[in-house]
């Protein structure tokens, strides 16, 4: 009895998350049904179990930011500075010795890993204060900055990719621990580590104050300032890791390497009841979303869907979700 009434809080407190299992539901079913034989494949799942965690980080990064009632436009361009600098820290900066060890190569990569999270917490930096201090429109502020960033990264590379990292840096993007994908494992540990911090921190629940009433949380003493700052140097520190693990993945980094990732990392946000005025959404919901929309995805390439295609679904899709949203709220 006491189970079945949790659940019923748990319904009433959230729908969006059965809404989005449901939905999850459906979009497996239908897959599996127009696709059996490609769609139920054991290589297929694990390949998705690789390619998703990116962009789930990607997506984590964006509900930060639109939790504050902001956005962050800039997280595919972090992500790719973040693996470029990386590249060339490796290949120009600090070459592999001709004897290094194991021991050797490990510490090199442990350095390349703490320069891309520098990178990333700088740009998210610099975002924040052009946001909190300067008092620039977020979508405005991240539209610059982000162009600033790939425009830095084609500099960088001249336009090719770059490539030739350690192997240890390809065991980021491709590696397997107990028989589990090391992005995932990641995803998992961020996913974790963000939603306690969320709701067990009062840094999380002030960012929620902040999106749902900017005027109570000032009231209320509140550094708003502050914690919009912290926001946007987290959101950039967690696109910096997606850039390892997409760069370690693809053993190469460029300056356009994602760029769908940022339409799908807001529609998955929204779609995961993220509020893109603030104040609401879960690291659960943004994880379905992200589930979904990986087996959606799935299953348009095994139907050779353009990717054009595709793009165009996905904008579509997020009008619609935004559109339910508001008729949504307007009927509460």
């Amino acid at each position: 009895m006491n189970k079945l009434t949790d659940f019923r809080r748990f319904v009433n407190r959230d729908n969006n998350i059965v809404q989005l299992l449901v939905i999850t539901a459906i979009i497996f079913l239908l897959m599996s049904a127009l696709e059996p034989h490609k769609f139920l494949r054991y290589y297929n799942f694990e390949s998705i179990s690789f390619i998703f965690p990116e962009l789930g980080i990607v997506a984590i990064a964006m509900m930060l930011a639109m939790l504050t009632g902001g956005i962050d436009l800039s997280v595919i361009g972090i992500a790719n500075l973040a693996g470029i600098l990386a590249g060339v820290f490796f290949t120009r900066l600090y070459p592999a010795g001709p004897d290094a060890g194991a021991a050797a190569e490990l510490m090199r990569v442990a350095a390349g890993v703490v320069l891309a999270l520098g990178v990333g917490l700088l740009a998210g930096t610099l975002n924040g204060l052009l946001i909190a201090k300067v008092k620039i429109t977020p979508i405005l502020a991240t539209l610059g900055t982000g162009q600033i960033f790939t425009g830095f990264c084609m500099v960088l590379t001249g336009g090719p990719a770059i490539v030739g990292f350690p192997a240890w840096w390809g065991f980021i993007g491709n590696g397997k621990i107990l028989g589990v994908a090391v992005p995932l494992i990641l995803f998992l540990v961020v996913a974790v580590l963000i939603a306690v911090m969320l709701t067990k921190t009062p840094f999380g629940l002030n960012l929620f104050l902040i999106g749902t009433n900017p005027r109570a949380a000032v009231f209320a003493g509140l550094r708003t300032e502050r914690m919009v700052l912290y926001s946007y140097m987290l959101s950039g520190t967690l696109a910096a890791l997606a850039g390892i693990v997409l760069s370690g993945r693809t053993n190469a980094a460029k300056s356009d390497y994602g760029t769908s990732y940022l339409l799908q990392a807001v529609l998955i946000s929204v779609l995961g009841g993220t509020n893109p005025a603030g104040g609401k959404g879960t690291v659960l919901g943004v994880s379905i979303a992200v589930i979904a929309l990986m087996l959606l995805a799935s299953g348009f390439q095994m139907m050779r869907f353009s990717n054009h295609l595709i793009d165009f679904i996905w904008g579509g899709f997020l009008l619609l979700v935004m559109v339910i949203n508001v008729l949504r709220n307007r009927g509460r």
